[in-house]
């Protein structure tokens, strides 16, 4: 726990240092955000830089590595994950900078590349032995379930439904980071409340796992000092993507998928909210909500963006410690 702290408080440290000189050159770039013209509330919002998520992506890759210890397979498979939805989030982006608009990628060239990349590895999860077929089921003490060959669709699901979540909350400032660094804390000590029942490679597997957590958590902590309300800049498709894949692959890798439900309950909500209102419209030609996802409805029914957001972190850490308080009274 005492190294976690510590690659948490370094990349804290690092990446505020390294945010203003990122800022700096994307704001050179001219890689400015264009906004939707029927978002009223974020008008003056257009032309503020975006593609920060290269503030955390970076420091995050180059952090973790040196805190890594042996057995770390799975940790350099997951910065690659994160890396490889960061370069796909980066591609929509620079779309929309050179074309001035907002929309970049159509939605099915990021579902082939979020489908490449999710079967690439959800076959690898399948075929380790670090992995494998099992699922830890939430509060139960330990105990898994195995679902066999079906766990490979199965992971492609979470993964499309996980990353696309993570994109549909980006939608404030300081909104998907500040949620995004309570769940990957939170996930880190669930990951290490399971870890005594581990052993040999597995759990030193599962440390490293953790510490990326910790180390992305410190990097966010910091980038929302740039992104909080009033935004210096965005994190744009090239952060919200790589912190979808990433808390994705680690889930996966350390077998708590089923508890994303829980502890990503904001990620939940916010999908749910907008599934559901696109569904009831084309139904009814009636939207359920002022605007999905749920965020903007509470931003247009008059609630002011900076509460909007500190209502979601909270729930969530609240969600995040009941579940952790579960877990230490019921067992994992």
């Amino acid at each position: 726990m005492t190294l976690n702290l510590f690659a948490f408080v370094v990349s804290f440290l690092i990446t505020v240092c390294f945010s203003p000189f990122a800022i700096s050159m994307i704001k050179k770039l001219k890689a400015k955000q264009t906004i939707l013209h029927y978002v009223k509330e974020h008008s003056q919002k257009q032309g503020t830089p975006t593609m920060g998520g290269i503030i955390f992506i970076l420091p995050c890759l180059v952090i973790s590595l040196c805190f890594f210890k042996t057995d770390f397979a799975l940790s350099i498979i997951s910065l690659a994950v994160m890396l490889s939805f960061g370069l796909l989030g980066f591609l929509d982006d620079f779309i929309k900078i050179i074309y001035h608009q907002n929309l970049g990628l159509r939605a099915y060239q990021k579902i082939i590349g979020q489908v490449g990349i999710s079967l690439v590895i959800s076959v690898f999860a399948y075929k380790t032995n670090l992995v494998g077929t099992t699922l830890f089921i939430p509060f139960g003490g330990g105990q898994v379930i195995d679902i066999g060959g079906w766990i490979i669709p199965f992971n492609v699901f979470v993964f499309l439904s996980l990353v696309n979540s993570v994109n549909l909350i980006d939608g404030l400032d300081g909104l998907c980071g500040g949620v995004s660094m309570v769940n990957f804390v939170s996930f880190a000590v669930v990951v290490m409340l399971i870890m005594p029942s581990l052993s040999g490679a597995v759990l030193t597997e599962f440390g490293n796992l953790s510490i990326i957590c910790f180390v992305i958590a410190g990097c966010l902590l910091a980038y929302f000092l740039f992104n909080c309300f009033p935004a210096k800049i965005f994190m744009g498709d090239t952060g919200s993507l790589a912190l979808g894949g990433l808390l994705c692959s680690i889930a996966i890798f350390t077998r708590t998928t089923l508890y994303i439900p829980l502890i990503g309950f904001m990620y939940v909500l916010t999908a749910v909210s907008d599934v559901i209102q696109v569904l009831h419209y084309k139904r009814t030609k009636k939207r359920i909500f002022l605007m999905a996802p749920l965020h903007h409805h509470f931003q247009m029914s008059g609630v002011n963006e900076n509460r909007i957001t500190i209502i979601y972190i909270v729930t969530t850490m609240l969600i995040s410690i009941g579940s952790i308080a579960l877990i230490l009274f019921i067992g994992g």
